[in-house]
C-alpha cells in the first residue's frame, strides 16, 4: 500500500509540473490575477484601463523611432549582440568558416543558450568595455556582448581547436573567477549574482551530459546546440550534420516544452513539487489550480526568452517556426516597469517602491502576472496604432519594437534607468 501511495504522489507531481510548464496555464492564471485586481481585490495594485491607450501610443512611438520601416525583428538575445552597431552574427559566422547550416545553427544555439542564461540583472554598478568597439556597455547589452566575446574565445568549450561552442565538459569546468574575468568583474566593477551565474552554467553542463538522447551527437560530446538535431529529426532521435532539408517545421511551443523539461534540473531547488524543480514558478495565495499545482503562478521568463532567442538560429538554417504567439510576454522589469511608469498599474502603498523585494514575494509575483496579462491586451492596441496585423507584428515583435524599449525610456526619464521596484537577484530569474 505504501508503494502505491508513493506512485500516486509521483504521478500527481508529474501532472502538476506539466500543467505549470504550459503557457496556457501562465496566461489563465495571470488573467485571473488581473481580473481580481480590476475588481479591487488586489492587496498591492490598482489597474487603470484608460492608461492602456496612452501606453500603447508610447510603444508605437518608440517602435517607429527604432524601426522606421516597421520591419521589426524578434525580441531576442541577437538584438543585444548588435550593440555598438557591430554585426556580430557575421563575426561569428566568419569564425565558424564554411560549414553546413546545421553546424552553424548548433554553434548559434550554443551561444544563445549560454548567453541567455547569463542574462539576469547585473546590477546598476556593473559595465563592460568592449575591446572591439571601445564602447562602455551596461545591463543586457553589456551582458550580451561580454558573453559573445567569451564564447568566441572558447570560455565554454573543452576543445581549444573548437572555441566557438559550448559543451558539457567546458561548462562543468567553469568557475566564477573565470566568468568574472571574462565579464571584467572587480572591486570597482561589481556584478550581482556572479556565483549564481557560474553555478547555473555548471549545472547546465551536468544536465546536458546526462541527456545524450537530446544533447548528444557524433563523437558523444553533449552540447546545447544539439537541440537543433533533436527538434528537427522526424522522430526526435538526433541526426547527422545534414539534419534538415530546409522544409522542416517546428512549433515554438515544442521548443519551449523541450527546454522546460530537459533543462528543469538546472534551476535552484527552492521551487519544487516533491522532487520536480519548477524553475521560475512562485507561490501566490490567490492563484487557484488543479491538484498540486494549486497556488503556483508560473512564468518561465528565461526559458521563454531563450525560446525567442532560438527562433532565428532555426530560421537561418531553413527551419520554419510556427505558433509564435503561443509564447507569452516576458514578465521582467522593463515590461513590468512600462506598466507601472505609464500608470496602467499603480501601487496601493507607495512605500513599496522604496523597499527591496525578493523574487518570491507575493508583490513581485503579482506584478509579473499582471504584466503577462496586460501585455496581451496592449499588443493589439500597438498594432492598431501602427496599422499592422498580428501576422505582421507577432508578440515577439511587439516586445522588440516595443514594450521593452518603452519601459527603458520611461525608467530613464523617471529614475535614471533604475526599475520602479527593486528586486534582489541571484542571477537566475531577472
Amino acid at each position: 500500500m505504501k508503494d502505491i501511495v508513493l506512485i500516486a504522489d509521483s504521478a500527481d507531481a508529474t501532472r502538476a509540473a506539466a500543467l505549470l510548464r504550459s503557457t496556457d496555464t501562465i496566461r489563465t492564471r495571470a488573467r485571473g490575477l488581473l481580473a481580481r485586481a480590476r475588481a479591487g481585490e488586489s492587496v498591492y495594485f490598482t489597474v487603470h484601463n484608460d492608461a492602456l491607450a496612452e501606453a500603447a501610443a508610447l510603444v508605437a512611438e518608440v517602435t517607429r523611432e527604432r524601426y522606421p520601416d516597421l520591419i521589426i525583428p524578434y525580441h531576442s538575445r541577437w538584438r543585444h549582440f548588435e550593440a555598438g552597431g557591430l554585426d556580430r552574427v557575421a563575426l561569428l559566422n566568419e569564425a565558424l568558416g564554411k560549414v553546413s547550416p546545421p553546424r552553424r545553427a548548433r554553434a548559434q544555439i550554443d551561444l544563445a543558450v549560454v548567453s541567455v542564461l547569463l542574462d539576469a540583472g547585473a546590477g546598476p554598478d556593473w559595465h563592460y568595455l568592449d575591446p572591439r568597439s571601445g564602447q562602455r556597455l551596461t545591463r543586457s547589452e553589456g551582458l550580451g556582448v561580454a558573453s559573445f566575446n567569451a564564447f568566441r574565445k572558447g570560455l565554454f568549450s573543452s576543445k581549444p581547436t573548437q572555441r566557438c561552442q559550448a559543451d558539457a565538459p567546458g561548462l562543468m569546468a567553469l568557475t566564477a573567477r573565470q566568468l568574472g574575468a571574462a565579464f571584467q568583474v572587480g572591486v570597482d566593477n561589481p556584478m550581482v549574482g556572479l556565483d549564481g551565474r557560474a553555478a547555473l552554467l555548471r549545472r547546465l553542463g551536468e544536465v546536458i551530459a546526462e541527456q545524450p538522447e537530446i544533447f548528444g551527437g557524433a563523437g558523444g560530446l553533449c552540447r546545447p546546440g544539439r537541440l537543433f538535431d533533436y527538434l528537427t529529426a522526424p522522430e526526435q532521435t538526433g541526426s547527422n550534420d545534414e539534419a534538415t532539408d530546409g522544409a522542416t517545421t517546428v512549433p515554438a511551443s515544442r521548443i519551449l516544452s523541450t527546454l522546460l523539461t530537459a533543462l528543469a534540473p538546472i534551476w535552484p531547488g527552492h521551487n519544487a513539487i516533491e522532487k520536480i524543480a519548477l524553475g521560475d514558478c512562485w507561490r501566490h495565495s490567490a492563484v487557484r489550480g488543479e491538484g498540486l499545482s494549486d497556488g503556483w503562478m508560473p512564468f518561465h521568463k528565461l526559458s521563454q526568452w531563450l525560446t525567442y532567442s532560438l527562433l532565428e538560429p532555426f530560421e537561418w538554417a531553413g527551419v520554419t517556426v510556427t505558433g509564435l504567439d503561443a509564447l507569452t510576454g516576458l514578465p521582467e522589469y522593463r515590461n513590468g516597469g512600462l506598466l507601472l511608469d505609464a500608470g496602467v498599474l499603480r501601487l496601493k502603498d507607495a512605500a513599496l517602491a522604496t523597499q527591496t523585494h525578493r523574487a518570491g514575494d507575493e508583490l513581485i509575483v503579482e506584478w509579473r502576472a499582471l504584466t503577462v496579462a496586460l501585455l496581451d491586451e496592449l499588443a493589439p492596441l500597438v498594432r492598431e496604432q501602427l496599422g499592422l496585423s498580428e501576422s505582421q507584428m507577432p508578440l515577439a515583435c511587439v516586445l522588440e519594437g516595443g514594450t521593452w524599449a518603452a519601459g527603458r525610456v520611461l525608467a530613464q526619464r523617471q529614475r535614471g534607468g533604475a526599475p520602479p521596484l527593486a528586486i534582489e537577484s541571484d542571477g537566475t530569474v531577472f
